[in-house]
Formats: structure tokens, C-alpha cells, sequence
């Protein structure tokens, strides 16, 4: 048995929140694959009380199969650190960043990257919408602020529809985000350990890639995109600075919409995307010749902590002063 096979692998599943059930087929896939490795496997369900339920499994290692808010956020990431466990995907503060749309975006922007316009409103606030929507116009693209699976997603086409597709949105998390309506093709990257693993273009009959669609069929993938491959390179760029400027690092899925005329725009990065084998991430690893098992496996060889220990400073070097004399 290999030092690697021998530590305990505990696969962090479920959650609190509305995308429990996709965390849960994305967890369990996880460990059958791992099983299949040779591995070690504890399935834990994750809720109230996880620290206890993690400290009783006695792990060496998390495996994250979480998705939104109280597992992507850097909550669990947090915990994880101050009990020393080493983990998969980003760290606290890109796992935080990323969730948090409203944030992202500005980091985005300050990084020179196309984001489309918008607006966070809380659900405190919902009565001060019409200054604050002023005139980004409609169509507008309502969703949570701080969530994924496109779950509580809504295309407004008139004022009499934004206030409750606001309110949905609110229901996941407090905070809402009102982005202006971009009309194009959705392209999506997946990136491996800051290397670019392969594009996805995903086609749908509907406006937007919702919920529906993307869980109960209807969608078709293209691979590589129907796209020239100087702007998939460029795409593929934008990405990889879109997950720098947040500092995510392990799996990460950068989701895109390409006009036909006009530049392409970030929507957001998520730091851990669905993998169930019908997922995107793992469609676009098998494209690049990576089968399930093996992203598996070099996902989880990239666990890893933060850590909070002192680093020593960096040696500088410095050129030999000449004095100045008096002539």
C-alpha cells in the first residue's frame, strides 16, 4: 500500500443549503472513484455540527463535494484549517471571493476584465430598486448573489417583473445581483491546478442556462467550441486572470457569455464545480484525454492548507554603496 492510499480520505457532501441533492451525487461519484483508486473513504455528510463529525472520522485528508453558500464560501475551507486538515480546491479567501458575486465582479473590472454591468441589492433594500436599476435597462438577468447551480435565476423583461424575481433571489442568501442581459453563446473553461484543461460550449433552447436546463436535460455541449481558435485562446486567457485576480486555485470553472460582435464577458468562477460523470468539468477532462478516475486523483493530489505560519523574508540583495568624498 502507497503513503498515498494509505491516509483516510473523508468526502465532504450535502450542506445546508438548495444545492444539497447536487452535492450529494457530486460527492458520492467522487468516492466511488476514489474507491476505485485504492483509497481509503469516509462519506460525511456536512450540516450542523461538522466539526464534530469530521474529528470522529479521524481523516487525513477533505475531499470537497460541496456546492454554495456554507461549503464554496470558505466557511468549511476555515474550518478546515483550524483543525489542520488538509483540503481540495481554494483556499478561505478565493473560495469567499468567488461565491461572492458582487465582489468578483469588481475585482474583475480592476483587473481589466469585461464583467456585464450590474447592480447587489439586499432584501432589506428591495423598495429602493427603481433608483437603484436606474438605466440598465431590460431585458436583466436576476440571480443570488452568493450561490450557484443557477438556482433562483430569472431573465426580467419589465420593471413589473424584477421586484419578485429580486425577492426570489433573496431567498438564497439575502443579497441579490441584477446584471444586464448579454446575448450570446455560454462559453466555459475548465482550469486544473492554473493550467487551462479545455473550452465547453453549451447550446440550449431556452434564454438562459437555468436550473432546469442544466439538470434535466435539453442542453448540448460542444467541444472544442464553435468558435474561431484565436478567440478560444483569448477566452482561455481571460479565464485563467479571471482565476488569479480571485486566488483560487485546485478545479475551477470560468463561465463565460461570447456576442457575436462585442467582446467577451467573465460571469463568474467557481472553485467547485459540479463532478458527477455527466457534469461539465469532467466532460471537458475526458475531451483532454483525463477519464474520471485519474481527475480524481489529481485533484486530490492537490489538497493542500494555507496555513498560518510565518514565512521567512525574502533575501534582497543590494549593490555595494560607494561613498561620495569631497574633491
Amino acid at each position: 500500500m502507497t503513503q498515498q492510499s494509505s491516509r483516510r480520505i473523508g468526502v465532504l457532501m450535502g450542506g445546508w443549503g438548495e444545492e444539497r441533492d447536487v452535492s450529494m451525487k457530486t460527492g458520492e461519484a467522487i468516492a466511488l472513484a476514489l474507491e476505485a483508486n485504492g483509497h481509503q473513504v469516509a462519506r460525511l455528510f456536512a450540516g450542523p455540527g461538522l466539526d464534530t463529525t469530521v474529528r470522529e472520522a479521524g481523516i487525513d485528508v477533505a475531499f470537497l463535494a460541496l456546492h454554495g453558500r456554507m461549503g464554496e464560501d470558505g466557511r468549511v475551507q476555515g474550518l478546515l484549517e483550524v483543525m489542520n486538515i488538509p483540503y481540495t480546491g481554494s483556499g478561505v479567501l478565493g473560495s469567499a471571493l468567488a461565491m461572492n458575486k458582487g465582489v468578483a465582479k469588481k475585482l474583475f473590472r480592476q483587473h481589466n476584465l469585461a464583467t456585464p454591468t450590474g447592480y447587489v441589492v439586499q432584501a432589506s433594500r428591495v423598495k429602493d430598486v427603481p433608483s437603484l436599476h436606474a438605466d440598465l435597462g431590460f431585458p436583466c438577468v436576476v440571480k443570488p448573489a452568493s450561490s450557484g447551480s443557477s438556482v433562483g435565476l430569472t431573465l426580467v423583461h419589465t420593471r413589473e417583473q424584477l421586484e419578485p424575481a429580486i425577492a426570489l433571489a433573496c431567498r438564497f442568501g439575502g443579497e441579490a445581483l441584477v446584471e444586464r442581459f448579454v446575448k450570446g453563446r455560454e462559453v466555459t473553461v475548465a482550469l486544473l491546478d492554473g493550467a487551462v484543461l479545455g473550452t465547453c460550449e453549451v447550446s440550449h433552447d431556452g434564454s438562459v442556462f437555468d436550473t432546469t436546463t442544466k439538470y434535466d436535460g435539453g442542453a448540448k455541449y460542444h467541444l472544442p467550441p464553435r468558435l474561431p481558435a484565436t478567440r478560444v485562446a483569448n477566452i482561455e486567457q481571460m479565464a485563467l486572470a479571471a482565476t488569479r485576480s480571485l486566488g483560487c486555485r485546485g478545479a475551477v470553472r470560468v463561465d463565460f457569455i461570447v456576442p457575436e460582435v462585442g467582446n467577451e464577458v467573465v460571469l463568474e468562477v467557481n472553485t467547485l464545480p459540479g463532478m458527477t460523470r455527466v457534469s461539465l468539468f469532467p466532460k471537458i477532462a475526458k475531451a483532454a484525454g483525463l477519464g474520471f478516475e485519474d481527475l480524481v486523483e489529481r485533484i486530490l493530489s492537490g489538497a493542500r492548507l494555507d496555513g498560518a505560519h510565518l514565512h521567512e523574508a525574502p533575501v534582497v540583495e543590494r549593490e555595494p554603496q560607494v561613498e561620495a568624498h569631497a574633491g
